[in-house]
């Protein structure tokens, strides 16, 4: 529902604002509403055990959370509140918390992926158990689950259509208006006893290279990113192909994290976007895109539950991956950036060493492991999800069922990337290759972008040794293109049976 902005009175004596997903004061949905429903509120923030505990014990993703919250903590204090932070299992913490404050309702953001959704309805149990009201709302995106349907009242799986239906009613300005958090925070009230937000270490966790990679973090953070990416938005459309060239707005994990605010950065490009400015509207029709694939995962669970989920298109579930030893060689070889293809390897040394990939190469490096080396999308989605800072569940999903031709309004199956024409075309002089693939540094032209055609004396001149100093391919893109296309055909069949 759009932001709700009439008088009302208050209903409860005290509340408690539990942040998520949703780590700032402005233009939020829950703290607006719990504001303008209690008369005291009290926020709270968990580090969920149950998310927390298998991560590997260096994550960029928890620190970046963890210097957030500080931020969020001082915000807060700075209106007269202030941030209980647990580190503990969320779906018994909250009702405790809820039990202890003597609070009669908990306030939250919607979180519509899986997991979540079960872990709320333990809590919407364990609060009713005790009396207390459980309010979540929308704030991640800018429509969710049944808000845009099509004629016949179904959910869209075709991207454009859902495009038009979001850009009509979007038309409405209000949908996009900032919850006005301001003019009610004389709710807020202090924790009982406030405390810093722990330290990495007594998370149980060491500190990355987040620091030393200059990633902002926290609400300042994403407000800094915004104003520098408007300043080259103009121009996002001709760059953001390029990976070498600053182009992205790098505000992923600030999404993620809910440091920004969605309202506020649809509204600005749509705003943009009507005034012709044709960077705003691509990268509008990127943020339509993630809203698409939250609610192909609303209504579509089962593509992203378990350990094997589902394909969209369940012929597609048919295909038989490369399996086995070797199949695994190629997969620690896709890892670990050791393919012999320069432009894949570049970029996942880009994901391992910082957690970011440039989104064209997030394309390359998975059409490269479902079609190069015939290897199941589930497992290149998995690494993407322990190893990417802004991984966000659906839109990571719908990006490796694109891919591999599985997901709703995905590339066709016989679309198969060239990683070197991709190398050539878009790091056309080499500069994101150097820059993480320094042993390849002095090679120049068509042989930096596929060393195993430079002749002997390129290779001497630039110290390169195939096999030693930098890898041959894995495979021959040519012949992996026709195995791609045997492996496929089960789909072609299943749909002439079906035709």
């Amino acid at each position: 529902m759009p932001p709700i902005l009439l008088a009302v009175d208050k209903i409860y004596p005290k509340g408690l604002m539990w942040f998520r997903r949703d780590l700032r004061v402005d233009d939020n949905a829950a703290l607006y509403h719990a504001l303008r429903s209690c008369r005291q509120v009290v926020c709270v923030f968990v580090f969920d055990r149950a998310i927390l505990d298998p991560l590997p014990r260096v994550d960029r993703r928890v620190e970046f959370i963890r210097e957030s919250l500080v931020e969020l903590d001082a915000a807060l204090h700075a209106l007269g509140g202030g941030l209980i932070v647990r580190h503990a299992v969320a779906e018994q913490e909250i009702a405790s918390l809820a039990r202890s404050l003597d609070v009669q309702a908990v306030f939250a953001n919607r979180d519509d992926e899986p997991g979540s959704l079960d872990r709320d309805a333990q809590v919407l149990g364990a609060l009713a158990n005790a009396g207390v009201a459980f309010h979540t709302y929308k704030d991640h995106t800018i429509f969710e689950r049944d808000e845009l349907l099509t004629k016949t009242g179904q959910p869209y799986s075709v991207f454009t259509p859902y495009k038009r239906a979001w850009l009509a009613k979007a038309e409405d300005h209000f949908y996009l208006k900032p919850y006005p958090v301001g003019g009610y925070a004389d709710a807020l009230v202090a924790p009982p006893h406030r405390h810093a937000v722990p330290t990495l270490a007594e998370l149980g966790f060491e500190k990355s290279n987040l620091a030393t990679l200059e990633i902002p973090t926290g609400i300042s953070g994403g407000d800094a990113l915004f104003d520098d990416f408007l300043q080259r938005i103009d121009r996002y459309e001709d760059a953001r192909n390029f990976p070498a060239v600053r182009g992205p707005s790098y505000l992923g994990v600030h999404l993620r994290f809910g440091t920004v605010s969605i309202r506020r950065l649809a509204g600005t490009a749509l705003r943009r976007s009507a005034h012709g400015n044709a960077g705003a509207a691509t990268w509008l029709s990127e943020l339509v895109w993630r809203d698409f694939y939250a609610q192909i995962l609303a209504h579509h669970p089962q593509i992203a539950e378990g350990d094997e989920p589902a394909s969209f298109k369940p012929e597609y579930d048919k295909i038989q991956w490369h399996h086995g030893k070797h199949a695994d060689g190629l997969f620690e070889a896709w890892c670990e950036g050791r393919t012999g293809f320069p432009l894949v390897d570049a970029a996942m040394a880009q994901i391992n060493q910082t957690g970011y990939m440039h989104n064209r190469l997030r394309m390359v490096v998975a059409s490269f492991l479902c079609k190069d080396l015939g290897l199941d999308w589930r497992r290149g989605e998995r690494y993407f999800a322990v190893h990417l800072n802004d991984f966000e569940l659906a839109s990571n999903n719908g990006g490796w069922q694109w891919a591999s031709s599985s997901g709703c309004d995905a590339q066709p199956y016989f679309r198969i990337f060239n990683p070197v024409t991709q190398s050539e075309r878009f790091d056309p002089e080499g500069k994101f290759i150097r820059r993480y693939l320094p042993q390849l540094a002095k090679l120049s032209g068509g042989a930096l972008h596929a060393p195993w055609t430079a002749t002997p004396m390129e290779l001497l001149a630039a110290g390169v040794t195939l096999g030693e100093t930098y890898p041959r391919p894995v495979v021959d893109h040519a012949e992996a293109r026709e195995r791609t296309l045997q492996r496929y055909a089960v789909v072609r069949q299943d749909a002439r049976k079906n035709a």
